[in-house]
């Protein structure tokens, strides 16, 4: 048996850099929906009092295909290697991405072009249900040991860069363009600049050399042929802890950062330029946050980290969400990067300690077994139905009270994790 030799440092970093800057993109193009589902309602489903439940409807239904995309790039990634996996699935975010951008609206064919919106959806969140994942776990096995934590947090952070670009050309967009040029050809600007960043990025992944990680199974031919089943039969523990520690990380990411805006329009408080850019204010704020708490994560320990996570997360939203309501603009952006830097927080440490509750083997199948299912059902639903929410019951902080419910539920898993930073 031939033990493959190590990366250099330079091509190990270089490979790491490549398959942050991929997430980047992936999370543009992925949250710059709901940035702009405001617009999108009005351009695709003819404006009107329910149009924006439309809208979020749509973002719903197509993370349903998150945990399918999972499975299947996982599987994938484990039988033949993870740097094809993150090919495949970026190749698809730069077609589905692209086709969205030329998409025609509800002026030109009705009700069709809602439809074919959501199509593509579907497309991304199948595409990007195996890209996040597949980040992680690439991260987690070509770090150095010592730097897990910081480095896999750093796909977290990637994915608010990637959020901080799609919030603030939203912005721009829909300052500089008044409401008559943006719902006719100004809404498209934003998905062809991610289609053409999506394209530049893929090529550069083709560059990647392979998980250190992946090339040790190849050597010691412990490559699984039935990954998935394999995980499901010896690591539900593990599954489970994972689902836990994703449910928190989800809410309070699409409820406390995506939904953001859309809540502060439908209160009417503030208008969609200034929402927005009260957005870009908690993105900027949760990129400085995330780093710092994977770090914190390799000198203390992913599980204490991930208490304290989880019981300021029980505590602070519903006083957050009680702010944002009150129309105060300073009051806002307090709140707004609070929740984001909650967020953040919880998704940096979550990154590595939900790959390591997994070996290698079969290892992005068990996160998507675990991270993605808890991702479908507290991620992509959440905004819809804190909308409905506040709309039914009047209560502003009901959003809060959302996140602090699932931070009680996880908190008894989080106290009896064990640690897994590598000493």
């Amino acid at each position: 048996m031939s033990v493959p030799a190590p990366l250099a440092p330079e091509r190990r970093t270089r490979s790491m850099i490549i398959a942050g800057l991929s997430t980047v993109v992936e999370w543009y193009d992925f949250t710059l929906y709901l940035y702009l589902a405001t617009v999108l309602s009005r351009v695709f489903f003819g404006g009107g009092e329910n149009a924006l439940l439309a809208t979020l409807a749509g973002f719903a239904v197509s993370y349903l295909m998150r945990p399918l995309g999972a499975l299947c790039f996982g599987h994938l990634g484990d039988r033949f290697g993870r740097r094809y996996m993150l090919l495949a699935s970026m190749l698809l975010m730069t077609l589905a991405m692209l086709a969205t951008a030329l998409l025609p609206t509800f002026d030109s064919i009705g009700a069709g072009a809602g439809v074919l919106l959501l199509l593509l959806r579907c497309l991304m969140a199948f595409s990007v249900g195996g890209e996040y994942t597949g980040v992680v776990a690439y991260l987690l096995e070509t770090a150095p040991t010592h730097r897990r934590g910081l480095v896999t947090s750093l796909a977290s952070a990637a994915s608010e860069v990637g959020a901080l670009l799609a919030v603030a050309l939203s912005a721009l967009t829909v300052a500089l363009l008044s409401t008559a040029q943006l719902d006719g050809w100004g809404w498209r600007i934003p998905f062809f600049v991610g289609a053409a960043l999506a394209g530049a990025i893929l090529l550069a992944r083709s560059t990647m050399h392979e998980s250190p990680e992946f090339e040790r199974q190849k050597a010691a031919g412990t490559v699984p042929t039935s990954p998935i089943r394999d995980t499901w039969r010896f690591h539900r523990g593990a599954v489970a802890r994972t689902f836990a520690i994703s449910a928190l990380g989800s809410i309070t990411y699409y409820v406390g950062i995506t939904y953001v805006p859309a809540f502060l329009g439908s209160a009417g408080e503030v208008g969609e330029s200034e929402a927005l850019w009260l957005s870009t204010v908690a993105a900027v704020a949760v990129i400085v946050v995330t780093p710092l708490a994977g770090a914190l994560s390799d000198r203390v320990g992913r599980r204490p980290v991930l208490i304290g996570l989880a019981l300021l997360c029980a505590l602070l939203p519903l006083s957050m969400f009680t702010l944002m309501a009150g129309g105060q603009t300073l009051l806002i952006g307090i709140a707004a990067v609070v929740l984001a830097c909650l967020a953040g927080g919880v998704s940096a440490v979550a990154a590595p300690a939900t790959a390591e509750q997994f070996p290698g083997e079969g290892r992005l199948s068990g996160l998507a077994l675990g991270v993605t299912m808890a991702t479908a059902f507290f991620g992509g639903a959440t905004p819809l139905l804190a909308e409905l929410l506040v709309r039914h019951t009047g209560w502003a902080a009901a959003p809060g009270a959302m996140i602090a419910v699932v931070a009680v539920l996880v908190l008894p898993v989080m106290w009896t994790l064990r640690e897994t930073r590598p000493r």
